[in-house]
């Protein structure tokens, strides 16, 4: 191999977990808003993915209602090879059961098991109402998760009965919590939430890891509360 040659340097992967609340009082616009916005949101994750010279992103996907349910069984997959399952609502709202699962799957032994490598990944939480299992004790577990401590993560309040309380204590602040009153708003706040995390999570830094991370979620939470702004203007129209 001479000097000229091209060596392709391996880009680590940086996955987006989408934790999507499927229980029945989800059903009707709200479900149909947020699996429309998906089928929408794969392909501009698969232009950024593909623009990304330092990372690759894939996409891992949880449904929770009554229990949990793994979109992506097999594990994270490129925007390429993705396709939206369509969910129906139905069930309960069993939170603490998505946090089981998501712990399970935040190990080098399962959903992070790369070759080159892994960001830490942005975390994806969308939600109508307040749980009703043993949720405390799961997200508690969670929260010892490296992969989650280090982790980006932002959530959705759709309507006024999700539980912001319970949503910020997932995200780790009021600050990384959005609201959303309609239809319109949903789909925006899905579309902008899954870019802008990507792009900031998959980021290279010379700082420390946990100096990196944290300045990433404030960089995540700065852009969150400037499109807040923006997003009150959707919001003013028709709610659910």
């Amino acid at each position: 191999m001479s000097l000229l040659d091209k060596v392709e340097i391996p880009r680590r992967t940086m996955t987006l977990f989408f934790l999507v609340d499927s229980s029945g009082s989800m059903d009707g616009s709200k479900i149909g808003a947020l699996n429309g916005a998906m089928e929408e949101v794969i392909p501009m994750l698969r232009e950024l993915s593909e623009e990304n010279a330092d990372a690759l992103i894939k996409i891992a996907a949880l449904q929770f209602s009554d229990g949990a349910r793994w979109l992506t069984p097999s594990g994270p997959v490129e925007p390429a090879q993705f396709r939206w399952q369509t969910i129906y609502a139905n069930g309960l709202t069993d939170f603490g059961a998505a946090c089981a699962e998501l712990n399970s799957k935040l190990s080098t032994k399962a959903f992070m098991a790369e070759a080159s490598g892994s960001y830490a990944p942005a975390l994806f939480l969308l939600s109508d109402g307040a749980p009703t299992d043993d949720w405390e004790r799961n997200l508690n577990a969670l929260k010892q998760n490296n992969w989650f401590k280090a982790g980006i993560k932002t959530a959705v309040a759709i309507g006024d009965d999700a539980d912001t309380d319970v949503l910020a204590e997932f995200t780790g602040s009021h600050s990384a919590v959005l609201g959303v009153h309609n239809a319109a708003a949903l789909k925006k706040t899905i579309k902008f939430v899954s870019v802008r995390a990507s792009q900031v999570a998959s980021k290279s830094s010379n700082a420390g890891a946990s100096a990196s991370d944290e300045a990433k979620q404030i960089e995540l939470n700065e852009a969150l509360q400037e499109f807040s702004v923006e997003i009150a203007q959707s919001n003013d129209g028709e709610e659910w």
